[in-house]
């Protein structure tokens, strides 16, 4: 199946998991996760609709930007080493994987003038190969990021652990958000959760971007970046 293709049966799965959810399709972003594949695999995708692109490494994000040039968006959804944050800054829509101050007040150094959105990740199962704060710290967490310059914090993201029921999870984050926006009197509008094998799902709690990169574009390459 050509990516054109793939991104078509996405986009038609994303607008019936929506209609089964009552929610309308324009509320939820697609991001086409890109990380490892070509940058002509980028261009294919955007040809045929997609808008939004994800990747997991630096230095590859910045070389695809530049490659690919204007005309698309870009998100950073892997965990970023502070000493990289200058490859990121202001180059993305959104970074989703920010679980300190330290990360939050590189990037919003790094963004000047520029204001950069970011999400605050969410260990929801506590696994301890995984990033991201825990539930119950993590309003502590986004009241000291809410604090610091150059960043505004746009919502939550979470990766559930594989092979489990995705549901209960996604249902946590999506309960927590609710309780830091009236916490912090901030309306938190993104959540970020649900990949290839469970975007349905996340739709079905209330994903507001779903991270899809094997059912638009296949298997991914080796990457040698980081």
């Amino acid at each position: 199946m050509t990516i054109a293709a793939s991104w078509a049966a996405v986009r038609a799965r994303v607008a019936a998991a929506c209609e089964r959810a009552g929610r309308d399709p324009a509320s939820v972003t697609i991001v086409a996760v890109s990380k490892t594949h070509p940058a002509a695999a980028v261009r294919e995708a955007a040809a045929a609709g997609a808008t939004d692109f994800g990747e997991n490494y630096a230095q590859e994000l910045a070389a695809k930007r530049a490659e690919v040039g204007e005309g698309v968006r870009w998100h950073f959804i892997g965990r970023l080493q502070r000493n990289k944050a200058k490859l990121v800054a202001g180059q993305v829509a959104l970074v989703h994987a920010v679980d300190s101050v330290e990360l939050a007040t590189e990037l919003g150094k790094r963004a000047a003038p520029t204001v950069q959105p970011i999400l605050l990740a969410v260990n929801v199962a506590g696994e301890d190969t995984k990033g991201g704060v825990a539930p119950a710290a993590a309003e502590a967490l986004a009241r000291a990021i809410v604090a610091v310059p150059g960043v505004r914090l746009d919502g939550l993201m979470t990766m559930p652990p594989p092979d489990v029921d995705p549901v209960p999870h996604f249902r946590a984050l999506a309960d927590l958000r609710a309780r830091l926006a009236d916490a912090l009197g901030a309306p938190l509008p993104v959540l970020s959760m649900g990949m290839s094998g469970d975007y349905e799902a996340a739709i079905a709690c209330g994903s507001t971007h779903v991270r899809i990169g094997t059912a638009i574009f296949g298997a991914r390459q080796t990457a040698d970046v980081a």
